[in-house]
């Protein structure tokens, strides 16, 4: 990582900043399979504090483990009382299936690039590429993915690099350029000089 550091530094002084005051590289991963995914959906446009608790519950219901045979078990009726939505509760379900089914195989992933992972996923109803690119990073682990549609990084990135509109993805494209190979690394000191300690 320190490889990853230094090319950071040498190439982007804004970012270089954002590393001295944000402090050591400490991403945390979680295991790339299926209940991450559920996680994934579970999270989107809620707040983390909420989303916990939903995510808790389902886990909860699904006998402490979700696998597709336990989400899969149970009605979708029920799932809308843990606190989905119709619509989550569906992509749920949907992601359930594929794996069932064998159409996505969580172990097959870690063997494709970026593109094809991110073709694979996105077949499956409720994953765009925001869902996608968060799997690549935080399981696959992933060391050049550029989430363009993540509002916390185009925030960062405005915030930064003075902008007076949010950038859009060829704006921030065009930013990272100079951060290649190392986009995810850029990716989370971004998103941590959001953080009030950061003082940025």
């Amino acid at each position: 990582m320190k490889e990853a550091i230094h090319h950071l530094r040498r190439s982007d002084p804004i970012l270089s900043e954002i590393i001295d005051r944000v402090g050591e590289y400490r991403i945390a991963f979680n295991d790339p399979g299926f209940e991450t995914l559920v996680k994934s959906i579970v999270y989107q446009q809620l707040s983390g504090r909420v989303a916990s608790v939903i995510f808790g519950r389902l886990a909860k219901a699904a006998g402490g483990r979700l696998t597709p045979e336990n989400v899969l078990k149970l009605r979708p009726s029920r799932m809308r009382t843990l606190g989905l939505s119709g619509q989550k509760t569906a992509y749920i379900r949907d992601l359930a299936r594929h794996t069932r089914d064998g159409r996505v195989v969580f172990d097959e992933l870690v063997a494709l690039s970026d593109a094809e992972v991110i073709e694979r996923l996105t077949q499956v109803k409720g994953i765009g590429i925001w869902t996608a690119h968060m799997f690549l990073i935080f399981a696959l682990r992933r060391t050049d993915v550029l989430p363009v549609g993540d509002l916390g990084i185009r925030n960062a990135i405005r915030k930064a690099y003075g902008m007076a509109e949010l950038p859009q993805p060829a704006e921030m494209e065009a930013i990272a350029a100079r951060w290649r190979p190392y986009c995810t690394v850029a990716s989370w000191y971004l998103w941590r000089s959001l953080e009030p300690n950061a003082d940025l």
